[in-house]
């Protein structure tokens, strides 16, 4: 096959896919996890569920697809935020905190939406984060702004754990306390 017809064949694939997933990412949405059906994911994508069936087998594979999606985008947010920051330590994992506990609040707590937290690529997404976290504690601490008698992967492992609670949280306010909280038990005792 002539390399620009694969590359034609493999682009048309990537633009049905992401067009399937834009379709899933409105129909959430709108919807919500549980009201999303194959018949309008391929209405939606403008295409036809034949065709929908050759990319993905059932409702659960487009659903896992978008949520592996949505959560390398939440990283990038999360990234992006800290470059947004600039270059001062302390500034940059307060955004990176803020950011976090913005995206934890916006989760559907349904158990479907459990059952996507269950994949690969969130147990990936959260060793990144984790690293992620640990390595802004690091710099914190060598700033001289955050504690250091507690290892930073364990001060990661309680950053992510109390901004869980953010889920929970009904307003932006409530989460901006949390997240002042958390700070509060980061910092430098005394």
């Amino acid at each position: 096959m002539p390399r620009l017809w694969t590359e034609t064949i493999a682009d048309h694939r990537h633009a049905v896919r992401d067009a399937v997933l834009d379709a899933t990412a409105a129909l959430v949405a709108e919807h919500g996890l549980a009201g999303v059906a194959m018949s309008q994911v391929a209405q939606r994508a403008g295409i036809g569920r034949a065709t929908l069936y050759k990319y993905f087998p059932d409702l659960e594979a487009v659903l896992r697809a978008w949520h592996e999606r949505q959560v390398g985008r939440h990283l990038k947010q999360l990234a992006a935020a800290r470059e947004a920051a600039g270059g001062d330590a302390r500034r940059q994992l307060e955004a990176v905190l803020r950011a976090y506990a913005s995206l934890v609040g916006g989760h559907d707590g349904s158990p479907l939406a459990a059952s996507l937290h269950g994949g690969e690529h969130v147990t990936r997404a959260q060793h990144h984060l984790r690293g992620f976290i640990a390595d802004l504690l690091t710099d914190g601490a060598r700033d001289g702004h955050l504690r250091v008698d507690v290892s930073a992967a364990e001060l990661a492992d309680y950053v992510l754990a109390a901004l869980s609670a953010a889920g929970g949280l009904p307003a932006d306010d409530a989460r901006e306390r949390l997240v002042g909280v958390v700070l509060d038990g980061l910092r430098l005792p005394g």
